[in-house]
């Protein structure tokens, strides 16, 4: 199967100006085209502002990988190297979970170059045990640390993967799709004593961002939907007969500048971790 060819832009926390955006373009001019050799200081190996998909296998197999490609045809890590900021409070956002659709993808931590790859339990490919209504998927870029305790969520453990954002747009993703987003409100879910935070956010390009800023906008113009999403991931497991997940919080979505805090700080634990300041374990770190 040819690659897919998608946009994508770049940006990083730690660099000040590594990147222009042209009016009314979706492609990004870079100020400078070097590789950087440390990720740590770049926060990103792609200069180029074309980022293509290749798939591999037949979708809902075990073998089915969804590897991302930069413009010359080198893998990449969708985790480790697409850029996390923007600037001006937007972020990169990559598509696993496209919404309405039931398939559990996520990015492959532990293997080379990190693809969105279908989980498995016992063998078996997993599946919700309905469709997820919100696009779904992971800021690039961040880390809950399983060795930090967060005494603001009950001391909870990091769950060990990069951070949750479920996008609340009207438009369906496709797997692998990077969208520009901002983010909204903070849901800070305990999956059997581990914390798991669902950033929620909207895509640019959805004809309602620009009246969602905050959290009690999303309430205001999407009414219901921040319940509707706490009980979702609340009573996704009960069905295979495990007990509902807890959140943290008081149960409230908590506000837009506190998702940027949880944003800031697990960037930082990624930046820890891509420096191996922190033990990966089996985490792939390429």
């Amino acid at each position: 199967m040819a690659p897919t060819t998608i946009a994508a832009a770049s940006s990083c926390m730690l660099l000040k100006t590594p990147f222009s955006l042209k009016r009314g373009s979706k492609a990004l001019s870079f100020n400078n085209g070097r590789r950087l050799s440390k990720r740590l200081f770049s926060c990103n190996a792609i200069y180029n502002p074309q980022v293509r998909i290749k798939r591999e296998g037949q979708s809902e197999t075990l073998n089915y990988r969804v590897f991302f490609e930069d413009a010359s045809g080198k893998k990449i890590s969708p985790w480790h190297d697409v850029p996390l900021h923007l600037g001006n409070g937007v972020f990169n956002f990559i598509v696993e979970i496209p919404k309405e659709s039931s398939a559990k993808m996520e990015v492959a931590t532990v293997e080379l170059y990190t693809p969105i790859k279908q989980d498995t339990k016992k063998g078996k490919l997993r599946y919700y045990p309905y469709n997820i209504n919100w696009n779904y998927g992971l800021l690039p870029q961040t880390w809950e640390d399983p060795s930090f305790a967060n005494s603001e969520v009950e001391g909870a453990f990091g769950d060990n993967d990069p951070v949750d954002v479920v996008e609340i747009g009207d438009s369906r993703g496709k797997i692998g799709e990077i969208l520009k987003v901002k983010p909204l409100a903070a849901l800070a879910m305990i999956d059997e004593g581990e914390l798991d935070w669902k950033i929620v956010a909207i895509s640019l390009d959805d004809p309602r961002a620009s009246l969602v800023n905050d959290v009690n906008d999303v309430e205001k113009h999407f009414p219901g939907t921040l319940t509707a999403i706490r009980n979702w991931f609340r009573d996704y497991k009960i069905p295979d007969g495990k007990p509902a997940n807890k959140f943290g919080l008081g149960n409230k979505a908590a506000s837009k500048e506190y998702a940027l805090k949880v944003i800031k700080e697990t960037n930082e634990s990624w930046a820890k971790l891509v420096k191996r300041s922190i033990p990966a374990g089996d985490l792939s770190l390429v």
